[in-house]
């Protein structure tokens, strides 16, 4: 074991100050992505647990989020059929309206917007996402029924088979779901027969967004670059991952979330360097005739120097540690209130980047402090 890695085992409570400094750091910023990935995930967790292949949109969208419900020309999907690859196109409709509910017992009264998901309830439908289990889908081929995340139940003031209106029509909750929950407004889910009887199918010449399921699932960017070549202009074919990545790409371009997530990165990098290096010069302080005999011994300044920055480097490595831990527990007490996060894997990776840079650099802050480590201090 070396001394920079004994010395923190020994006098952790020296640099105990430095370690939550640097997990306060990170937490924060993984906090704030973690929040706002969970929000798009939420968003177009329908889409992302589909068994569609591919996804149609308008050319010139760059994610889902800007692709208005009505984007496409309706001639398009019988057109898709025209590539032998193609083996089932949906379109994936929806729609809004008001809600109401229909409260009992002194219940509160809760009139609010609701966005409308639509579903297929056909086993093995294109537009039915692979999670939702056999009694969600038989619950919802009942007329005007709905399916709500547990976590919207609150906001919708309702339970498990209560009544309310969608524009003045009764629905009735017939099924619950779990891990779809909306951050900014909440969120329904209909068969495509109950939309139509909500008034909501797209009628016209327009549709919603188009699933598409390829006859090999092992080949779908290959249709992809196909259904583009032919598409002349008319649209753009997505695959799911492509889509599920510009989906967040999007979020994050947004330019309110952009300065939050500048300001948390500014702030985390402050406390952690701010902390940090004075708890790490604080700690060399009080070890410096420590130092002074290894100086008396015959150890150089830079063997010193190279100790305290292995030091730092350690500091570092249990702050990542201490990060991680603490951004699970808050992932779970988020996810607990209907709130899931998510990490993607870049964030990951530069916030780890970023966490032992303000450590070493801490370190190397605290070198100054070294040059008081002389012999002569040991006989006074």
């Amino acid at each position: 074991m070396s001394l920079a890695l004994a010395t923190l085992i020994y006098e952790w409570r020296r640099y105990l100050a430095a370690v939550i400094a640097l997990a306060f750091s990170g937490l924060l910023i993984l906090a704030q992505v973690g929040m706002f990935t969970g929000m798009i995930q939420a968003a177009t967790a329908t889409i992302n647990r589909s068994r569609a292949d591919l996804m149609i949109m308008p050319a010139k969208s760059e994610s889902l989020i800007n692709s208005g419900p009505s984007s496409l020309p309706r001639r398009i999907g019988p057109q898709l059929y025209l590539n032998p690859n193609v083996a089932e196109v949906a379109s994936f409709d929806g729609g809004g309206g008001r809600w109401t509910n229909q409260p009992k017992d002194g219940q509160k009264q809760v009139t609010t917007f609701v966005q409308v998901n639509m579903v297929d309830t056909e086993p093995g439908a294109l537009t039915l996402p692979v999670d939702y289990p056999e009694a969600v889908r038989i619950a919802l081929m009942e007329p005007n029924a709905v399916a709500i995340d547990r976590s919207a139940l609150g906001r919708l003031g309702v339970k498990l088979g209560d009544t309310a209106t969608v524009n003045g029509k009764t629905v009735r909750v017939r099924a619950l779901l779990d891990n779809y929950p909306d951050i900014n407004q909440p969120s329904i889910v209909v068969s495509r027969d109950t939309l139509r009887r909500l008034g909501m199918m797209e009628k016209g010449e327009k549709t919603g967004p188009l699933m598409v399921r390829v006859n090999n699932p092992a080949q779908a960017a290959a249709v992809r670059d196909q259904l583009n070549a032919e598409a002349k202009g008319a649209y753009r074919a997505w695959t799911r991952a492509e889509l599920a990545q510009a989906n967040e790409s999007a979020l994050m371009k947004e330019q309110i979330i952009g300065i939050f997530l500048g300001f948390s990165v500014f702030l985390g990098f402050l406390i952690g360097v701010g902390i940090t290096s004075q708890t790490l010069r604080g700690a060399i302080l009080a070890n410096i005739k420590e130092f002074a005999s290894l100086r008396a011994l015959g150890v150089s300044m830079g063997s010193l120097r190279l100790i305290v920055l292995e030091l730092s480097f350690w500091v570092g490595v249990v702050g990542l540690g201490a990060t991680a831990l603490f951004t699970f527990l808050v992932s779970m007490l988020a996810r607990s209130g209907g709130l899931p996060m998510g990490f993607p894997i870049g964030w990951v990776v530069a916030v780890g980047v970023l966490l032992m840079a303000i450590s070493l650099a801490s370190g190397l802050m605290a070198l100054g402090i070294l040059k008081k480590s002389q012999p002569a201090d040991l006989l006074r």
